[in-house]
């Protein structure tokens, strides 16, 4: 019976080891995105980073490896914190860095599923793709 019992045990942490964590790290929740926004250096750190022109800081890294699942799930393991934020950016790249959205999008949506699946929120949030 014990060892039914530490057999179930261990396959229960195994299960919950592989699965896929249920949101994202909240780590970098409280960054100051208006500065990181509103500061050439900082911002084009990031830009780098994510067009894989640079080497990426750890939360930088960290935004690299979640954004494509984040896009084909709709943010569904985002805080609430994390989808203003993201808002946020998407707001200021195509009020003041065009260029940069378009060729964001070109690389994490070069087919256009996302632009497309997102539209009507986007629409709904008064964001105009």
């Amino acid at each position: 019976m014990k060892y039914i019992i530490c057999l179930c045990t261990l396959l229960i942490v195994l299960v919950e080891s592989k699965s896929p964590p249920l949101a994202y790290t909240t780590s970098y929740d409280n960054l100051d995105l208006d500065e990181i926004l509103n500061n050439n250096r900082l911002y084009n750190r990031y830009f780098q980073c994510l067009t894989n022109k640079a080497r990426c800081t750890p939360d930088g890294k960290e935004l690299k490896e979640v954004l494509p699942d984040a896009l084909s799930t709709g943010c569904a393991k985002c805080t609430e914190k994390q989808k203003e934020n993201s808002e946020k950016v998407i707001r200021f790249l195509l009020k003041n860095k065009t260029a940069d959205y378009l060729e964001l999008e070109k690389m994490y949506d070069p087919d256009g599923l996302y632009r497309h699946k997102y539209e009507a929120e986007a629409i709904k949030l008064g964001i105009k793709v």
